[in-house]
């Protein structure tokens, strides 16, 4: 495909209107997750002070080998997206590589329309925002190595005067590495709602405006978050209103 014949299709207003949607979205949720209104936290924010909590606690529990786990567990998480996102560029190479091979698939489904020279470069969008995701799930299990590291290094006795301070070094890398596992999945996210594209300008359109409701709705209204949120100390939720539980009654303080 020729530069010319891109820029004739992505100028279509339907195409730069999802464009615009899609990567206001992807931006957008994106800021608004990481810096969220102070009376109503995201998912991620909120889960910052279980993580510090974690820390603090792992000092004092002895022996030390659930805290190990965990985090084995979170490392296998962020290795198994890698992996995913490796095949997938793999296959949207290929893909992008042999267009013959693409149309072919596309007549076999009456999409022979649809699958044009443009299919190329719609794909190549969903191969970027891959490729994102798999550098930060990357990151991510590198950064849970160096937390790892850090929390070998804290002191067996809880009363060194290093102890605290090296489970908050940690603390701080595990947030960082949740962080990123979390931009990595919302790349993949709206990589899949940039396939949309294939269906034409308004498919992209319809794509971007799920997937951005999709990550909002998990990030500040769902079950989840209402879960969360019960749970946690007054002087950690800014000023946020405490959900009632199942039962209706609010949860108890917490003891001093």
């Amino acid at each position: 495909m020729t530069l010319p014949q891109f820029l004739m299709i992505a100028t279509a207003p339907a195409d730069l209107i999802g464009l615009a949607l899609l990567l206001l979205g992807w931006f957008g949720i994106g800021w608004l997750i990481e810096n969220p209104p102070r009376r109503h936290p995201s998912v991620s924010e909120l889960m910052k002070h279980y993580r510090r909590e974690w820390m603090r606690h792992f000092v004092t529990r002895d022996p030390r080998i659930f805290d190990g786990n965990v985090l084995s567990n979170l490392r296998e998480g962020t290795a198994f997206f890698a992996s995913a996102c490796m095949i997938a560029i793999g296959g949207g190479v290929a893909l992008i590589g042999n267009a013959d091979r693409m149309r072919v698939l596309a007549r076999d489904f009456d999409l022979e329309q649809v699958v044009a020279a443009s299919a190329e470069a719609k794909l190549l969008l969903t191969l970027l925002l891959v490729i994102h995701a798999f550098l930060n799930f990357v990151w991510s299990n590198r950064l849970f190595g160096y937390c790892a590291i850090l929390m070998a290094a804290v002191p067996d006795a809880s009363d060194d005067p290093v102890a605290y301070a090296r489970a908050d070094q940690a603390a701080d890398l595990n947030i960082i590495a949740g962080r990123k596992f979390n931009a990595g999945l919302r790349s993949v996210y709206f990589a899949l709602g940039s396939l949309g594209w294939l269906g034409g300008g308004w498919g992209l359109c319809i794509g971007a405006t799920l997937v951005s409701w999709l990550t909002w709705r998990r990030e500040f209204a769902s079950n989840s978050r209402r879960i969360i949120l019960r749970a946690l100390p007054p002087e950690h939720l800014g000023g946020a209103a405490v959900p009632p539980t199942a039962t209706g009654q609010r949860s108890p303080p917490p003891p001093p």
